[in-house]
């Protein structure tokens, strides 16, 4: 069994690293960015934020041709934003927006540390390097960041993994709504997916991308995968996407 396990992660490896080069290519091509904002909600605002965010979504859609998604996130008295744009000039206009006016008109009053150290202080900037086309968003309830930093010298090697990813989650896992990896600096990655409920996002961590993930992270990650990956998981309620 341990045999067979080991050989279909060699094969699996190998396919991951021939797709890795020509997605490379298609993301060049097509280059995508995305920001996550992580806000505490100050104190007896949590309801005041969420209702915020998840009535932002529809001013998004009308006026931010180049925000592409857009998800307004839920946990306990977390926020957090997470938007994918078509290229670096979408997120510009995003954040010169109605809707990023409007939060910096109100976050004094709604977010712990206002604006400067609420908001613009945890925002993380990225390059999307892979993903899985969203489907049935309209069904999506839940969704899952991750933060992954490379260990020294590995970052071009959990790069090309992460690159690679994409398709393979595309083919295996239906329940998985969308999913995307990220460079955020040289360093610093992460993961974001999005699933119709619990099921799906059990069924991504028993999948094919999440095992090759654990059997590399020894090597790839800083804190390996208890450390490096699973400490690192923050899940959340979808209030609202565009």
């Amino acid at each position: 069994m341990i045999k067979q396990y080991n050989l279909g992660l060699g094969i699996l490896s190998l396919t991951m690293m021939m797709t890795a080069s020509t997605l490379a290519q298609e993301n060049t091509m097509k280059p995508q960015t995305a920001s996550y904002i992580e806000m505490t909600a100050a104190d007896e605002q949590v309801e005041a934020l969420s209702n915020f965010l998840a009535d932002a979504a529809p001013m998004v859609k009308k006026t931010e041709p180049k925000t592409k998604l857009w998800f307004a996130l839920r946990n306990l008295n977390t926020l957090a934003i997470f938007d994918v744009f078509a290229d670096k000039a979408g997120r510009e206009a995003h954040f010169a927006g109605a809707v990023a006016q409007a939060l910096k008109d109100k976050a004094d009053t709604l977010v712990e540390g206002g604006w400067e150290r609420g908001v613009v202080a945890n925002i993380k900037n990225a390059n999307v390097l892979s993903e899985k086309a969203a489907i049935e968003l309209h069904t999506a309830t839940t969704a899952t960041y991750i933060s992954l930093k490379a260990a020294p010298g590995k970052e071009a090697a959990l790069a090309e993994l992460l690159t690679a990813a994409g398709p393979i989650v595309g083919d295996t896992e239906p329940k998985t709504l969308y999913w995307t990896a990220l460079k955020i600096d040289k360093e610093n990655f992460a993961i974001f997916d999005i699933f119709a409920d619990g099921s799906g996002r059990e069924a991504h961590f028993a999948g094919q991308v999440a095992a090759l993930l654990k059997a590399k992270s020894a090597d790839l990650l800083v804190g390996g995968w208890d450390e490096g990956v699973v400490a690192n998981i923050k899940n959340y309620d979808i209030l609202a996407i565009k």
